[in-house]
């Protein structure tokens, strides 16, 4: 006769199982095959059960969860989104849902985001290259390369005479902070586009939407190398140059913004979207340490949503590649929620982000036909989630509130005390 297998409970029944280390942090381990997921959502759902797919899961619940809690949404991108065409396929659609309330990037994302609308750029201007090929013969034919994407050199040439022609403009003769720069540049942008016939780029769409582009390094790129080129032009031959970027201004509206995220949205709390990393990351993160430790404002919360995909080594000790919890420590996430609100993907984000995005507009979708079908109310009622997915689309158009919200905060730093402490300086010596 067979030896039965052991019991699977204990043998006496008053005597409770010891449990094993951890067990409270335990989940299901949910492995349900692709060939039964209705769309993409359910297969990020349902359908990575561990490992890296499992943080790609994460990445997916929060972001679901955040935007079905109607939080407001930033997003931060570096890397050249644009020049490669990515903001076609899965960047601007995003946008144009009205969760993100603004955007950190880079100066050359701005630039190169008006090729494709120049009088001399038609379908074949951008095209695949191998990433090891002949790079000497390229630089010899006047073919720029960027990993496996080409483009001539001419075209950058053509972008800085369009770019010097669009600063010459009257709207352009003053001094300004950068969003209502890029806001201005968009609006050219969209009118080249127009008359090209090409899809619109994302200073265009941010334009037409009224948000507001950051670049917390702006002389790092070539929009700005072209005003140095007409600030040469006056001093050398007197050719007037009147624009000039007010930094202090620029900075100062990423902290009304977020004072208005936090407290004046229905939601009360912001979310971030992190792609990359560099100085689009960190000036996206700096409106709060910027209100509580440098403006001494009191009880200024952090992002609520820190999502990040990134490809830096947590070991180099970047901003980089700096997870949500670290930044806790600096008071630029919440510090009560960020076990359960915050992730860091290790990717790249080219690879994930298309399917991410298509995840997210197929659930929109969804959400629109239940409720022409069964009326807002009542798909409210039984699908929370909704409210946030089908926010209004127009979004939350900050460019045209910015004077209204930098005044509003204005006059809280008026309502203050004022911090009249000062530092003990060294004395300078005759030698210094």
């Amino acid at each position: 006769m067979s030896t039965p297998p052991p019991s699977s409970t204990p043998s006496n029944p008053e005597t409770p199982r010891r449990s094993c280390p951890g067990t409270a942090n335990r989940g299901s381990l949910v492995t349900r095959s692709v060939l039964e997921a209705e769309g993409l959502d359910t297969i990020f759902e349902n359908s990575l059960p561990a490992f890296g797919g499992s943080d790609l899961r994460r990445v997916w619940q929060l972001l679901d969860e955040a935007i079905g809690r109607g939080i407001p949404m930033s997003l931060a991108v570096s890397g050249p989104v644009t020049l490669s065409g990515q903001h076609l396929t899965w960047l601007n659609p995003l946008l144009d849902t009205g969760w993100f309330l603004l955007v950190s990037t880079t100066d050359a994302v701005c630039y190169h985001d008006g090729h494709r609308a120049l009088d001399g750029s038609n379908d074949a201007t951008f095209f695949s290259l191998d990433r090891h090929g002949d790079d000497g013969e390229l630089r010899e034919e006047g073919t720029i390369r960027v990993t496996d994407v080409g483009f001539p050199e001419a075209t950058l040439l053509e972008q800085d005479a369009f770019l010097r022609a669009v600063l010459a403009q009257p709207e352009f003769q003053r001094r300004m902070s950068g969003t209502e720069f890029r806001h201005l540049l968009g609006r050219r942008f969209a009118a080249q586009e127009k008359q090209n016939g090409v899809p619109e780029g994302m200073l265009a769409l941010a334009w037409r939407k009224a948000i507001p582009i950051f670049v917390g390094a702006p002389a790092d790129g070539s929009v700005f190398l072209n005003s140095v080129a007409r600030w040469c032009d006056e001093r050398a031959f007197g050719d007037a140059h009147r624009f000039d970027l007010d930094l202090h201004r620029e900075v100062f509206e990423s902290c009304a913004f977020h004072r208005f995220g936090t407290r004046d949205t229905e939601a009360g709390a912001l979310g971030t979207l992190i792609l990359g990393g560099g100085v689009p990351k960190n000036f996206n993160l700096q409106p709060e340490p910027t209100l509580s430790q440098i403006l001494g404002f009191e009880d200024v919360p952090g992002y609520l949503y820190d999502i990040q995909i990134t490809t830096a080594p947590l070991s180099d000790g970047s901003l980089s590649s700096c997870p949500p919890a670290e930044a806790v420590t600096w008071g630029k996430v919440d510090k009560d929620s960020y076990r359960s609100t915050c992730v860091s993907l290790s990717a790249d984000y080219s690879t994930v982000m298309p399917f991410l995005a298509r995840a997210l507009l197929e659930k929109r979708a969804r959400f629109e036909r239940w409720a022409e079908r069964m009326g807002m109310d009542a798909l409210v009622a039984k699908h929370p989630a909704a409210r946030g997915y089908l926010r209004d689309k127009e979004g939350y158009r900050l460019m045209e509130r910015r004077e209204e919200l930098c005044d509003k905060l204005l006059d809280e730093i008026r309502g203050r005390a004022r911090d009249t402490s000062d530092y003990p300086l060294a004395p300078l010596d005759s030698n210094s």
